[in-house]
């Protein structure tokens, strides 16, 4: 008799699931919109989350956290992301939950001993600095370097996009070691630090954006940052292949994220259009209106699956490289468009802050962006997935 496939949560996630909403819940649309307006960090949100544990969900028990895996880290975050708070909420937590990945995965036992509790606390936040603004996306061009200086190494270069930087006391910094033009490999000689974002060495310089603005986003000069060899994660050269194990984690979250702001975006819509008469009946009886939130509903409950796929991959031992990024290519998408549609659905109101379907959508938009284009998702899935040949 052929077993039955279980596509349930379970007692555990959904517990995860219900604790997650009713936390979130606690902080309202208005809050959040208070919040993006004043740019300020969401200090009471982050902080009801490190009181009940939540930050170390992914952190192994013996480091002080829950060890309980990207599956159930995508499912806080989801529910996260469908509060209300979008985006604001998502990036507030969950660099802190995805971001250390490499360093539990590849750090030295004294680093993990050192930085894995109190980040599993909530009392230690990261940076990640990977992204260069000459390199973008061509992780093999940083420039970023980190030269020799007795048994340690003396960093210069400057990196973008690196979020929460202003709260952030460490930086998971990749640099190049060797050049590129003398590596075998172009992703070969490159170095992963965990480096102290040291006020006298690193500049930060905030980047003004249309969105997501309760959490910072920031560049980041680096002068002269004297790092030792117990700040290494993994070994010296081979620092990306450490990172993919922070790189595809962070794409699946991201993909649950977007179903869940996704999903609140369709939330509003759908009350909307049941309430709203317009010619003395719900707009929500026009097809032009429920036929794209049924369309809308429908890609949201595929790409839910595409992410817990990833994330069960993943959880079982594979880097699941190519999961995570079709599972972020399509959740992206449907997030978007059920935001867009949400907008288009509430008309005028769509536009007004009052409503926050803008705020949602501006939000949404930035998951078709980070952490990697839908261009380089595809890109991956050719190449690596169905064999194509290179096309960059």
């Amino acid at each position: 008799m052929m077993g039955c496939m279980d596509f349930s949560l379970g007692p555990e996630l959904e517990h995860i699931r219900e604790e997650a909403t009713k936390l979130a819940g606690g902080f309202s649309d208005e809050y959040w919109r208070d919040k993006d307006e004043r740019k300020q960090f969401p200090w009471e949100f982050y902080n009801a989350f490190a009181e009940q544990g939540w930050i170390g969900i992914a952190i192994p028990e013996r480091y002080e956290g829950a060890g309980l895996g990207v599956m159930a880290a995508g499912v806080l975050l989801q529910a996260v992301a469908q509060s209300g708070g979008a985006m604001n909420a998502a990036s507030t937590l969950h660099l802190s939950i995805f971001g250390m990945g490499p360093v539990v995965h590849h750090g030295s036992e004294e680093m993990k001993q050192r930085y894995l509790p109190p980040t599993a606390r909530g009392e230690l936040h990261v940076s990640f600095g990977v992204t260069e603004d000459d390199a973008g996306t061509d992780t093999s061009r940083i420039r970023t370097f980190a030269e020799p200086d007795g048994d340690g190494f003396v960093i210069n270069g400057k990196k973008v996009w690196n979020t929460k930087a202003q709260q952030a006391q460490k930086i998971l910094l990749l640099t190049r070691t060797t050049p590129r033009e003398e590596c075998e490999k172009p992703l070969d000689g490159m170095t992963l630090f965990l480096a102290d974002l040291d006020p006298a060495h690193c500049e930060i310089r905030e980047i003004p954006k249309i969105a997501r603005n309760a959490v910072n986003s920031n560049e980041v000069y680096i002068r002269d940052l004297r790092v030792g060899p117990e700040d290494v994660v993994g070994e010296v050269g081979r620092g990306f292949r450490c990172l993919l194990d922070g790189i595809n984690p962070e794409r699946i979250m991201l993909a649950a994220e977007a179903v869940g702001i996704g999903r609140r975006a369709l939330e509003v819509a759908t009350a909307y259009a049941k309430e709203r008469i317009v010619f003395d009946r719900p707009i929500g009886a026009n097809q032009a209106i429920a036929h794209p939130l049924a369309d809308c509903h429908s890609e949201l409950e595929a790409a839910d699956l595409l992410w817990q796929k990833a994330a069960w991959v993943y959880d079982q031992g594979d880097i699941a490289g190519g999961e995570a990024n079709i599972a972020k290519l399509r959740a992206a998408e449907a997030g978007f468009r059920a935001c867009d549609q949400a907008l288009q659905t509430l008309g005028g109101f769509g536009y007004a802050n009052e409503f926050n379907v803008g705020r949602y959508w501006g939000e949404a938009r930035l998951m078709r962006l980070a952490p990697i284009s839908q261009e380089m998702a595809r890109n991956y899935i050719a190449e690596r997935v169905l064999g194509l040949p290179r096309s960059y």
